[in-house]
């Protein structure tokens, strides 16, 4: 039997940029309740068939909100505890499971522990709390100690997950959010360059919280089934996936998208996928054709993984960022201004997110490709009681393709409009229109 996150599409929020928070949080800022606004999304993931929702950052931060200052306290910036139990509560009663961010490679200079250092240098009991530690030289803030810092950001100390002192307060905090909150599920932010044993830890400690509590890690690049195993991470995320959709939407090359799944296919069904997110330049500023939109949304539903859908992209919202800021990517925006971008691509992704949701062809389905050319593929999804089927045109031109059927059937459903296609000796003939694409369901007979 499958688990909620197998089944799950994901809806991501990015909730300091979207509700317009301010930059910096100061210890005198005031608690703004910025929750009852993203309270109103709750109905719209339901609508678009969101099964699932990974929200962050949202614990207490200086600024970026990965720069953590107090894991057991909301950023003010957004509300207080009370106002993220409610808003866990509400998303539970619609059927969304909540993931949140945990931000545990490093912390924020404000946090506790690293400003003991600081302050009671050597003789500080949280020097082995982080790791490089080195009284012989100095920090670019000048503190008289140098210390291990995220990729050369000395805002972000890196924490020393090797210190049994570190792992267990983490996994308090951990607690604490199942206890408090009653989360499902954490991404790891970083986990590419998180201590394996932390993880392996986490995996054990997490099941006996909840037995189907979920972890995902943020992978770009490497061997995604080092991370994605039985003893450590349940999954991570297909950033390779996300390079060849894009890349071979706008080079007219499904080859690079075939390549890539067939290369993840022992992990890919349990790889979260996606378009863009917080870090990645919008997809509908990425491609080279807005006509080859739906098709990138096409692909992520119904290619292996599970699919995730970054808040505003299904109004079509770009987004650059430069050399020097990712605000562009985390644009404040609400529900209501939103639907008034709302158009065909919103209710296309919602038809995806509810095929997605109604067969388990797609909960870890098997993968078969049928057809490949450089500007038409097709492939199949095996379900338990039926198979379905994607073909997709990227060609700017009508297109009539002959796709063989895995299965011995007389007729193939077209999920999205219902009409009836005969299957000939074995075989689908599909016309396409211009960068276009078809989902289709066939049983056995």
């Amino acid at each position: 039997m499958s688990t909620w996150y197998e089944e799950a599409v994901f809806y991501h929020m990015y909730p300091l940029g979207m509700t317009g928070a301010p930059r910096e949080n100061t210890r005198d800022t005031e608690i703004s309740h910025r929750f009852k606004e993203l309270d109103q999304w709750i109905p719209h993931m339901k609508k678009l068939g969101c099964t699932a929702v990974y929200i962050g950052p949202l614990f207490d931060s200086s600024s970026h909100g990965y720069d953590t200052r107090d894991y057991r306290l909301v950023d003010r910036r957004l509300g207080d505890n009370d106002d993220f139990v409610s808003f866990v509560r509400k998303c539970h009663r619609s059927g969304i499971r909540v993931v949140v961010d945990g931000v545990f490679n490093h912390t924020g200079r404000e946090f506790p522990a690293f400003e003991d250092i600081r302050q009671n240098r050597e003789s500080s009991r949280y020097c082995g709390w982080y790791r490089g530690v080195n009284f012989g030289w100095d920090s670019p803030f000048h503190d008289g100690f140098g210390y291990d810092a995220w990729q050369g950001h000395f805002e972000l100390p890196c924490l020393n997950l090797q210190n049994p002192e570190v792992k267990q307060y983490l996994f308090d905090v951990i607690r604490f959010w199942v206890d408090t909150f009653d989360i499902d599920g954490i991404r790891l932010d970083c986990a590419n360059v998180l201590d394996f044993q932390f993880m392996k830890e986490m995996r054990s400690v997490t099941g006996q919280m909840k037995p189907d509590f979920w972890l995902m890690g943020e992978v770009i690049h490497g061997d995604y089934s080092r991370w994605v195993n039985d003893q450590m991470l349940h999954s991570v995320t297909n950033y390779e996936l996300h390079k060849s959709l894009y890349s071979g939407l706008n080079d007219h090359n499904f080859f690079e998208i075939a390549h890539n799944v067939r290369r993840l296919e022992a992990i890919g069904t349990r790889l979260y996928t996606f378009l863009d997110n917080h870090d990645e330049n919008r997809i509908a500023s990425k491609l080279k054709k807005k006509e080859h939109l739906p098709l990138a949304y096409l692909l992520l539903s119904t290619l292996p993984g599970i699919p995730s859908i970054y808040y505003g992209g299904e109004w079509g919202l770009e987004g650059m960022r430069t050399k020097d800021s990712d605000v562009a990517l985390r644009p404040a925006v609400t529900v209501k201004e939103g639907s008034r971008l709302a158009g065909p691509l919103t209710e296309y992704i919602a038809s995806l997110d509810r095929i997605h949701g109604a067969h388990d062809a797609y909960y870890g389905g098997r993968y078969q490709e049928l057809l490949l050319t450089n500007r038409q593929y097709a492939f199949a999804r095996h379900g338990s009681a039926s198979v379905c089927i994607t073909a997709a045109n990227s060609d700017d031109n009508p297109c009539t393709v002959s796709v063989p059927v895995p299965v011995p059937a007389q007729k193939a459903v077209n999920l999205m409009d219902q009409t009836i296609l005969p299957v000939t000796d074995g075989r689908l003939t599909i016309t396409l229109p211009g960068n276009s694409g078809v989902v289709l369901e066939t049983m056995e007979e």
